[in-house]
């Protein structure tokens, strides 16, 4: 299927042709865009199926088992990562993605590939490089999440990165400003028209909501940075918890977090799903090319559940991500980040040959930018321990290799 294509011509295609257990509004291998580089098709799995192949076996995928999601890897085993939490989207998209009829493997794509390209060290890692990058295009680890699948991982002879199908690329793409979706082609064009994505991207982009929210609530009482008794404030876990409270009283205090947690994100899924199919109902797309025309998401929350969610939200970020300790670890992480840029802009020599390579590449063709964009991306790929090694390797003096 070769890119560029027109999807509007080929989803007009009568919706009785969508494969058997895909609701005509569905995204379809068969009126895809397709690859920006064409191949030829596969033989024993579909095409979304493939790019999921091809994400899992993806060395930035792999590396997400070593990026936090809000504590640094080494202070626990049990805290989420954001490989675990590409997980965790996964299958609470996929779930979604059945009841509603949607691409199961495109949901699943995107899923697996939405943190790609997240930095080191969580928002924090994110914020010092986008500091970094002022005056350099700036960094945002979603727009870096498509620059992998794009261009970065170097796996296959006849084309760069991961060459995706137009959906799965477009699913990664979650917001973009005029600007950047001007550079970006195809992908970046429904920011320009105020277009919708496709129902699967859509679908990933709550069930993101989902797992962040009620993980982190897990991950916070672990750590004993938030409490039962705060918690029992906010009313999307005082239910949940008062209601496993009254079946069983006498449930061991990490059984019962468990169990209220697994109940709230289920109240939010059922919510997402009954609202989701009410709202697509009521639009009656056609197909993928009037889910595009709809002047707002059809997947969400009532209007209930996004005060509920909202109100979560909110006491995550003034009692959890700005607790003491989660600023302290932030702010060493944004002086590593900080110094690392600082020491490979100034001296390119200092990175490994590769990206040295890449680094002159980019000077070359694009000035002081295109050097500060290659030193991102080394840096972006980093593990969060890798980032401590390496700037005890260039900073400390004991470390001389």
């Amino acid at each position: 299927m070769a890119a560029g294509s027109d999807r509007t011509g080929k989803a007009a295609r009568d919706a009785s042709m969508a494969p058997a257990g895909l609701a005509p509004y569905a995204a379809r291998e068969d009126i895809s865009p397709g690859r920006r580089h064409p191949e030829a098709n596969p033989a024993y799995r579909g095409e979304f199926q493939r790019d999921r192949d091809r994400i899992v076996h993806s060395a930035a995928f792999r590396r997400l088992e070593y990026k936090t999601q809000v504590f640094v890897n080494h202070e626990g085993d049990m805290f989420r990562t954001r490989l675990t939490h590409s997980i965790e989207v996964a299958q609470i998209g996929r779930a979604i993605a059945r009841i509603l009829g949607l691409q199961e493997d495109l949901t699943e794509a995107i899923a697996l590939a939405h943190d790609l390209g997240h930095t080191p060290f969580g928002h924090a890692g994110q914020d010092a490089l986008n500091e970094c990058m002022r005056g350099h295009g700036g960094f945002e680890h979603n727009l870096q999440s498509l620059r992998v699948v794009d261009e970065l991982e170097d796996r296959y002879a006849e084309f760069p990165g991961l060459n995706l199908m137009f959906e799965s690329r477009e699913g990664i793409l979650k917001h973009c400003s005029p600007r950047q979706a001007e550079q970006l082609g195809d992908v970046g064009r429904r920011f320009l028209d105020k277009e919708q994505p496709s129902l699967e991207a859509q679908t990933v982009n709550m069930a993101d909501e989902i797992a962040y929210n009620n993980h982190d609530v897990d991950d916070g009482l672990r750590a004993g940075l938030i409490s039962i008794e705060q918690l029992c404030e906010i009313r999307l876990f005082a239910d949940q918890h008062e209601e496993v409270q009254r079946r069983y009283p006498d449930l061991a205090p990490r059984r019962m977090i468990h169990e209220v947690i697994r109940r709230m994100i289920n109240r939010q899924v059922v919510d997402l799903m009954e609202t989701s199919r009410a709202r697509v109902s009521a639009a009656a797309p056609a197909d993928i090319n009037a889910v595009r025309k709809q002047p707002e998401p059809l997947i969400a929350f009532s209007d209930e559940m996004r005060e509920l969610n909202l109100e979560l939200k909110r006491f995550l970020r003034g009692e959890l991500y700005r607790h003491y300790r989660v600023h302290r670890m932030s702010a060493k992480a944004g002086r590593i980040i900080g110094t690392l840029f600082e020491a490979f802009m100034n001296d390119v020599r200092l990175l490994p040959p590769e990206h040295q390579a890449k680094a002159k590449s980019g000077e070359q063709s694009q000035g002081e930018s295109g050097r500060a964009r290659a030193v991102a991306d080394y840096i972006a790929g980093m593990t969060d321990r890798f980032a401590i090694a390496e700037h005890a390797r260039i900073f400390n003096p004991s470390e001389l290799t």
